[in-house]
Parts: C-alpha cells; structure tokens; sequence
C-alpha cells in the first residue's frame, strides 16, 4: 500500500472531489429541471381549477336561468291551461246541440256508405268469381278438349239456339 506524503497529492482524494463536484453539477441541473416541471405542471393544475371554477359558475347561472324559465313556464301553462278550460266548457256547451244533429246525419252517411261498400263489394266479388270462373274453364277447355269434341259442342249449342232465345 502506497502512502503519499500529502492528501492532496493522494488519486483518491480527487476521485471523491470530482465525485462530489459531479453530484453537486448534476444534482443541481437535476433539481432545477425537477422543480421546473412541478412548477408547470402546478401552474396547469391553477388553470384547470381556474377553468373549473369559471365552469361552475357558468353552469350555476345556467341552472337559475333555468329554474326562471321553468317557474315562467310553469306560470304561463297554468294560465294558458285555465284560459282553455274556459274555453272548452263554452265550445261545449255551444255544440252539444249540434253535436247530436250533426251524429244523427254522419249516422244517416255511414249507413248509405256502408250500403255503397257493401254493393260494391259485392259487384267485386262477383267480378273476381267470374273472372276466375272464366281462368278456370279455359284451362280445363284447353286441357280436355280437342277439335273434335271443339266441333260437337259448337253444333249443339247452335241447334239450342232457337229455343234459349224463346225463353230469354
């Protein structure tokens, strides 16, 4: 082991300065940058909590806004209500008369309308039976008869003429 005469003169001695000196440089670079991004990220949290505290009292003068319109509203309906309750008795009272005439002809409508619909439906109905009627027999003619039996039909209906239009 290696004694120096001086401590200064010792490497050790300034392998531990420049240790120190180091950790001090560095911890002072270190602790600057440090309380700066606290400082700005404390700075942010002031502004969010500014911005919060503006938003709350927007939204406070909103909410009474509110409460005004509703009570206004609220006062407005009960009026308006009240106007057309007084109404409605008046329009009651002058139409009941002519409610009851006014039935009796809609009855008398309803009545002749529904003898219309069902006259007509009938029509209809009768014309879709004869329309199926007539689909029908021409697939059973088309299916069962032949030229022959085309020509015994034809000359028995003409020899049925005579008396059909005797009875017609």
């Amino acid at each position: 082991m290696h004694h120096y005469e001086h401590f200064w003169l010792d490497p050790k001695f300034w392998v531990a300065v420049s240790f120190v000196l180091f950790f001090v440089l560095a911890g002072r670079k270190m602790w600057s940058a440090l309380t700066g991004m606290l400082d700005a990220r404390a700075a942010a949290v002031r502004t969010e909590l500014a911005e919060a505290s503006r938003l709350r009292e927007e939204a406070e003068a909103m909410r009474k806004r509110a409460e005004a319109d509703r009570a206004a509203a609220a006062r407005e309906a009960a009026e308006m209500i009240a106007r057309a309750r007084a109404e409605a008795e008046r329009v009651a009272a002058a139409t009941a008369a002519e409610a009851e005439a006014a039935a009796a002809r809609r009855e008398r409508m309803a009545m002749d309308r529904i003898a219309a619909a069902e006259a007509s439906a009938l029509a209809e109905v009768r014309a879709v039976a004869a329309e199926v009627a007539t689909a029908a027999a021409r697939t059973v003619i088309a299916e069962r008869l032949t030229p022959e039996a085309d020509a015994a039909m034809v000359d028995r209906a003409v020899a049925d003429l005579p008396r059909v239009l005797r009875a017609a």
